[in-house]
């Protein structure tokens, strides 16, 4: 199973990954869509490139040499065949028997990953102390590794967690790597680490559980590892951590879009919906959902986004009158209404809208949008939302009712309560839900363990101020200590912050998060010389 591979030039990744969904001007496929969970998109230095291009007197091919394995399209029935699955790989650091990382950067087009082979990564800095050769792994259903030529309901069934752990055992145990003797360090042979970011650092923690032995040891990086249907906990790591101000006058809109939009009275409705210009959107939750974007906003954030930023933007505008800041309490919704109106109309609709028109870009009750039916591969939110709704949920949306402890920055017209999400799922898999669906989270966090999770040599890292951390392993109120077997290390970060070098160069909590993963894989990886 000699692997096959092309050299890609700079400018046939850039294409491949561009048509990864970039339907709106912010790269998401729909108005009223959230944001994938994924690790960062890291650059690597010109001179980065050239400066560690070889491993002693070896040249070695360039980090965009793209590879293929033939995976198992069907590991319950391998008379399917295969596909070509797409992966990256560098050994510029290697030793003999040092380990071998292996990263799926998951729900997207992997082409873009490539400084994950590097040590401005922590896959990189482990390799470059330990000796290690690192791989980038596509994974299925996502950009080219695709078992069928769409992504209709058909197709989908092969897309499923059991089937992407099952992808890295096949992976790890047939691949025969293009460095020297790659095909002598199997995971028999050499120790394996598998390393991943958000969903992908969720699969790395459910693979060590399902797949006991496989990898030597693991880092999961803001690991989403407990399935959670109603996820408006999305959003309280915002709350918590963006200024005071701005977030009490985003819950006094909100709850005056509530309380205005659950009335009867037409005219105050009209106007309320004016003051954003979607008057001629008709349904109420897809107008109240929209406002989740200037949220959405703070993923993107990392320790060193300054002045300028989206978000810092929305709460400037909603903050600073007259030259003035206002205080904690905020100045009230009757400015906060006004002034986010107004930076809505006049900033921030055409840099998630562009040219389309508020239905377009925002409504969800179109069945013929292409938003929906639109089954072309290498489109991510497409292949991510099957999993979101058969097995893990995430729906990030506003808190049930009986949540009456804190002040909400999202409407509760969009909740599970009102199907808003499960709806979502019949259209855009037409015929593979008979009725409102919701997901099989019960089955993942039994079979992959959640919170619960007890596996030796697994280092979990997480962020303060990631808005995913409530179905991390540093969610409030989960009680799992950390041992050194098993670390949970929080740092001030952001979404998988951790993941970066840079990140870690300029943070000290995420430097000593860093520092302390080093030297956790440094002592595992002396137990297998052992």
């Amino acid at each position: 199973m000699a692997p096959l591979h092309v050299l890609l030039s700079s400018a046939l990744l850039t294409s491949c990954f561009s048509a990864v969904q970039a339907a709106l001007p912010n790269g998401r496929a729909h108005g009223n869509a959230p944001p994938l969970p994924l690790p960062p998109v890291i650059e690597i230095p010109d001179r980065r490139v050239e400066a560690f291009r070889s491993n002693g007197a070896d040249a070695l091919p360039p980090y965009n040499t793209t590879y293929y394995f033939d995976q198992l399209i069907d590991h319950t029935d391998p008379s399917k065949g295969t596909f070509q699955q797409r992966y990256w790989h560098t050994w510029e650091f290697y030793e003999p028997d040092g380990p071998i990382i292996l990263m799926t950067p998951g729900e997207a087009n992997a082409a873009p990953y490539t400084a994950y082979l590097t040590n401005v990564t922590i896959n990189g800095l482990i390799a470059q102390q330990e000796g290690g050769a690192t791989i980038v792994l596509e994974h299925r259903f996502y950009g080219l590794s695709n078992p069928y030529p769409d992504l209709t309901p058909a197709s989908l069934k092969y897309h499923t967690i059991q089937q992407a752990i099952d992808d890295l055992d096949y992976f790890a145990n047939n691949v025969a790597l293009p460095m020297p003797n790659g095909t002598e360090v199997g995971p028999d042979k050499a120790p394996w680490i598998l390393i991943g970011g958000s969903y992908s650092g969720a699969l790395t923690s459910w693979t060590m559980v399902n797949k006991p032995g496989l990898f030597w040891a693991g880092y999961a990086s803001s690991a989403v590892v407990e399935a959670i249907t109603d996820f408006w906990k999305y959003f309280e790591p915002i709350r918590q951590n963006m200024p005071a101000n701005c977030s009490a006058d985003v819950a006094a809109v909100i709850a005056h879009v509530d309380k205005t939009f659950s009335g009867s009275n037409k005219t105050a409705i009209n106007a309320l919906k004016d003051v954003f210009s979607l008057g001629e959107m008709t349904h109420l939750d897809d107008v109240a959902g929209a406002l989740r974007n200037n949220l959405w906003d703070w993923q993107s954030m990392q320790t060193n986004t300054g002045p300028g930023a989206q978000f810092y933007n929305f709460c400037d505008a909603l903050e600073v009158k007259d030259g003035e800041v206002a205080p904690a309490e905020g100045w009230g919704l009757e400015n906060a209404l006004t002034a986010w109106g107004t930076y809505w109309k006049e900033v921030y609709y055409a840099d998630i809208c562009g040219d389309s028109n508020p239905v377009d870009c925002l409504g969800t009750y179109d069945p013929n949008s292409e938003f929906y039916t639109n089954t072309e591969v290498d489109n991510a939110s497409r292949s991510w939302f099957w999993i979101v709704c058969n097995e893990v949920g995430f729906y990030q949306d506003g808190p049930p009712k009986d949540v009456v402890d804190i002040n909400p920055l999202v409407s509760r017209l969009v909740n599970v309560d009102t199907g808003y999400d499960p709806r979502q799922c019949q259209l855009t898999f037409k015929g593979a839900f008979p009725t409102r669906p919701l997901p099989n989270v019960q089955h993942v966090n039994t079979d992959y363990e959640g919170f619960k999770v007890n596996v030796d040599r697994l280092f979990f890292a997480t962020g303060l101020r990631d808005p995913w951390r409530e179905a991390t392993m540093s969610a409030e109120g989960v009680d799992v200590a950390s041992t050194d077997r098993q670390p949970i290390v929080e740092s001030d970060g952001f979404h998988c912050s951790d993941l970066s070098a840079a990140r870690g160069a300029s943070d000290p909590t995420i430097g000593a998060l860093q520092k302390q993963a080093l030297a956790s894989m440094h002592t595992w990886l002396q137990e297998w010389a052992a």
